[in-house]
């Protein structure tokens, strides 16, 4: 009887294990906190839950905001470097990692799935540039200490009977824009690399199709509420006041 209990608990053991496996380790370590909001934000979480964040609330690696039509938001990470988010925009943390004393530990990776952002360097930014990557459906951003806009059109998607519906004036064509506003960033996918510095646009309309610069704005829109632009204080380290938050799981 003793020997079956031990068969039965050891094999307990090991589905826990397995589905553990499944979620990264790093996953849900805090990246930053969220300062601003016009609007809804969501954070689809590695363990597949939904939360509605608020601000104060925390992000955590591992997590893939969503913003909704007309919601602008702002997080500010854990290094001090700041992402504010566009509407209609799918934004995932993958890995981000800092802290004061351990550079050798630095990591910030992103994928920008669709919509837009302003991403503004931090503190790992500028002690290593090399450890930032923000990866897009068309190619890879990496930074030079800068301050930029990135805003990936999707595809429009196909598989069912196309509905007559004249496209928007300001439509802009699927892929990549980026915008410097400071400082440089280099912008690599399998067909080449190509370096942007401060009021150049670039674009890349997929994997297959080198980086190239636009001469002028292509249409380029980012306009978050004034409130966007106060200077933001600090997050206290990414351990924003836990009291504060009013985040709640969507079910």
């Amino acid at each position: 009887m003793i020997r079956a209990k031990k068969c039965i608990a050891t094999k307990v053991l090991l589905c826990l294990a397995l589905l553990c496996a499944g979620v990264p380790a790093w996953a849900g370590l805090v990246a930053g906190t969220v300062m601003q909001l016009s609007g809804p934000l969501m954070a689809k979480k590695a363990d597949g839950k939904v939360k509605l964040l608020a601000i104060r609330s925390e992000v955590e690696q591992g997590d893939t905001l969503l913003t909704e039509k007309d919601s602008y938001a702002s997080i500010k990470l854990i290094d001090n470097s700041e992402i504010t988010l566009k509407p209609n925009s799918s934004f995932v943390i993958e890995q981000f990692s800092y802290t004061a004393e351990q550079p050798d530990g630095d990591h910030a990776v992103f994928s920008l799935l669709k919509g837009g952002l302003r991403s503004v360097t931090g503190l790992l930014g500028k002690r290593n540039k090399e450890r930032f990557e923000m990866k897009t459906p068309a190619a890879t951003i990496g930074i030079r200490g800068t301050t930029f806009i990135a805003s990936y059109v999707a595809p429009a998607a196909t598989g069912g009977p196309a509905l007559p519906k004249a496209p928007a004036p300001s439509a802009l064509p699927p892929g990549l824009y980026v915008q410097v506003l400071d400082g440089m960033i280099h912008v690599t996918n399998p067909a080449g690399t190509l370096n942007f510095a401060a009021g150049q646009f670039g674009f890349t309309p997929n994997f297959r199709q080198p980086p190239m610069v636009v001469p002028l704005n292509p249409g380029l829109q980012f306009a978050p509420p004034p409130a966007f632009s106060v200077p933001t204080p600090p997050s206290g380290g990414g351990g924003g006041n836990k009291a504060a938050n009013v985040d709640c799981v969507v079910r």
